[in-house]
């Protein structure tokens, strides 16, 4: 199965779940879940599920930054706000080092194309 397939799938499966889910304990939950799941590296189309806009204004809206910075953050946006996030389980910290070393290396390419041109 090729990767954006299971991309794919995945985020289908936790919009089911949270399109399933009301309570704001539960939804936060989910978002512990997606950030944790080891296949999955797409988050931003996560942030565009109606039912997690019932985390904003709540205790756990915090939970709807950390997939916010899981989307488009890197670990040192984690490090300068960890006092308004939830600590990262080791599932997290790894996942969100990987996608750190893919933003740099986009933005290095990017750098490296510009002076190219």
């Amino acid at each position: 199965m090729d990767a954006e397939r299971r991309q794919a799938e995945l985020i289908e499966q936790f919009s089911a779940q949270a399109a399933a889910l009301s309570s704001a304990p539960q939804l936060a939950a989910l978002v512990l879940e997606a950030t944790s799941h080891p296949a999955l590296f797409a988050f931003s189309e996560l942030l565009t599920l109606p039912a997690l806009s019932k985390l904003a204004g709540t205790q756990y809206a915090s939970s709807l930054d950390l997939l916010r910075l899981f989307a488009y953050g890197t670990l040192k946006d984690y490090k300068s706000n960890s006092s308004t996030l939830p600590s990262l389980l080791p599932d997290q910290a790894r996942k969100l080092k990987q996608l750190s070393v893919l933003t740099l290396a986009e933005s290095t390419k990017n750098e490296a194309q510009k002076t190219c041109l």
